[in-house]
């Protein structure tokens, strides 16, 4: 995992992040009727909830064109913006799991979760356009993308 524990290192803000316990995320999967990747798991219950306010401003300063993440969401979030997100013009089947400055959303696709995996793609949900994109072809290799910026 030492792709997101590099990640929190160098992108996690100085605000004390509380780790998640298990039951909380397996009790969100079931009301996701999902497995989540367990990569994405380890993040939650090492760390708790990243808030990452300094990744815009290095792709702009650096003029990168990938989008950046701001906030992972609570559980709490991930199964209620799922919902809205779908409301408002997401195409279903995508678990929303955190989001960037402008409100899109990074997401899982649920048919990728009908089985435990340890890693899974991570898809980019375009707000303004209803659009989502498949933008890693895995959580670890997301994050890992915004480690290379500070290398």
């Amino acid at each position: 995992m030492n792709s997101i524990d590099l990640f929190v290192k160098n992108w996690g803000s100085k605000h004390t992040m509380t780790p998640i316990p298990l039951d909380d995320i397996t009790e969100l999967e079931q009301k996701l009727s999902a497995c989540l990747p367990e990569s994405y798991k380890y993040l939650l219950a090492t760390y708790g909830l990243v808030h990452s306010p300094n990744v815009l401003t290095t792709l702009c300063d650096l003029n990168v064109e990938i989008s950046d993440v701001q906030d992972f969401l609570s559980l709490d979030d991930v199964f209620s913006l799922s919902q809205l997100y779908q409301m408002s013009g997401m195409p279903k089947g995508y678990a929303v799991f955190a989001s960037d400055v402008k409100g899109n959303m990074f997401c899982f696709k649920l048919s990728d979760c009908q089985q435990k995996q340890n890693d899974m793609a991570v898809w980019f949900y375009d707000y303004g356009l209803c659009t989502v994109n498949k933008v890693s072809h895995s959580f670890s290799a997301w994050l890992a993308q915004f480690n290379a910026l500070v290398d």
